[in-house]
C-alpha cells in the first residue's frame, strides 16, 4: 500500500458522496427549500420556475467540483490525461470504433450512482409509492 493511498481513497470517497448528493441530495433540498418559501400547499409557478432552473445550475456546480476532484486524484495517482480524446459524436464514422480511452475513476462513480438512484427509485416506485405505484386489476 503507498504512501498516496488514504488520500486517494478520500478523494473517490468524495466523488461518490458528490455525485449521490448532485442526484438526490440537489433535487430533495431545492424541493425542500422552495416549499419552505411557499406561503401555502397552492403551487405557484414562480416556485416551479425556482425548481427547474436551480436544480441544473447546481448540478452544474457539482458537475465543476467533480471535475476537479478528478483532476485532482489524476495529480495524486500520477494518471493525469495527457492528451484529448475526441468523444465519439465528434469523430468520423470512418473511425477507429474503440479509441482506447481510459476511464477515469469519475466516470465509474457517475455511472455506479446513476444505476443506484436509478434501482432506488423503480424500488420506490414498485414499493413504497402511494398506490403501491402499478395499477391494480
Amino acid at each position: 500500500m503507498g504512501s498516496r493511498t488514504p488520500s486517494k481513497i478520500a478523494i473517490i470517497a468524495l466523488m461518490a458522496l458528490g455525485s449521490v448528493a448532485m442526484w438526490v441530495v440537489n433535487p430533495v433540498a431545492w424541493i425542500w427549500g422552495v416549499s419552505q418559501l411557499a406561503e401555502s400547499s397552492q403551487v405557484q409557478m414562480i416556485h416551479v420556475v425556482m425548481i427547474m432552473a436551480g436544480i441544473p445550475v447546481t448540478m452544474v456546480a457539482f458537475g465543476l467540483g467533480l471535475g476537479a476532484l478528478n483532476r485532482l486524484y489524476g495529480r495524486v495517482s500520477g494518471t493525469g490525461p495527457t492528451v484529448r480524446v475526441a468523444a465519439p459524436w465528434q469523430r468520423s464514422m470512418r473511425d477507429e470504433r474503440d479509441a482506447g480511452a481510459p476511464r477515469t475513476v469519475l466516470d465509474v462513480v457517475m455511472v455506479c450512482s446513476v444505476a443506484l438512484a436509478l434501482l432506488a427509485m423503480g424500488v420506490w416506485f414498485l414499493f413504497f409509492a402511494q398506490g403501491g405505484g402499478l395499477p391494480s386489476a
